[in-house]
């Protein structure tokens, strides 16, 4: 495991308590956000796959809501601590700890996958790599549905996020990184962001492409 990597792991790994009570009813109090997850599984299920993956899940919430809105979903995460406290809470669902560069599913098994805010501690150079990655397990014509914090400029900027650093990235420039990896990107929306932080909150809703 890289430097970065570990540092994340061993940063969540400490927070599980504080972070899974912080964003217990997330979606409840984020409309749009709701809304966009909400459009991500009636999708995968129209796909006829309804086998997707929480990467990034944490504690494990969003894998429950997209339990409750009809896929067979199941979470992966860095943190051994995240994913034993979302099997606690989530006792009838399976959680995993993986690598989100290597994640632990068959070449195209999967209608859908989210990576909500979870790409954003990835370095840059990292990143398509990554994607490609995510696109290896979907099935043609998967779903993806990625979130992250948006920013002006040419480029990501790096700051200093409360649990590890992370990255911000223009949407335009994110959905370039997202084509390269064979996704073609058919919504967006960017709204004023929840906190104080300042940036956008960005969630980009792609289809894998046919095979290359």
């Amino acid at each position: 495991m890289v430097e970065h990597q570990e540092e994340t792991r061993a940063a969540y790994d400490v927070v599980v308590e504080l972070y899974a009570s912080m964003f217990a009813d997330r979606l409840e109090t984020r409309p749009l956000t709701r809304a966009m997850v909400g459009t991500f599984a009636e999708l995968v299920r129209g796909t006829g796959n309804p086998g997707a993956a929480d990467v990034g899940c944490g504690p494990g919430h969003l894998t429950a809501v997209l339990h409750d809105l009809g896929l067979d979903a199941f979470g992966l995460d860095l943190s051994p601590a995240m994913v034993a406290h979302a099997r606690r809470a989530h006792p009838a669902l399976r959680f995993d700890v993986a690598r989100m560069e290597a994640l632990p599913v068959g070449d195209g098994a999967l209608g859908g996958l989210l990576a909500h805010y979870s790409m954003i501690h990835t370095p840059p150079g990292e990143l398509p790599a990554l994607l490609a990655e995510q696109a290896r397990v979907l099935a043609p014509g998967g779903l993806l549905l990625v979130s992250f914090f948006a920013t002006d400029g040419p480029g990501p900027v790096r700051f200093d996020h409360k649990v590890a650093p992370a990255y911000s990235w223009p949407a335009d420039r994110f959905a370039e990184l997202l084509a390269g990896a064979g996704f073609v990107t058919f919504a967006r929306l960017l709204h004023d962001p929840a906190s104080e932080r300042g940036f956008l909150d960005a969630h980009l809703l792609a289809r894998r492409g046919p095979e290359r």
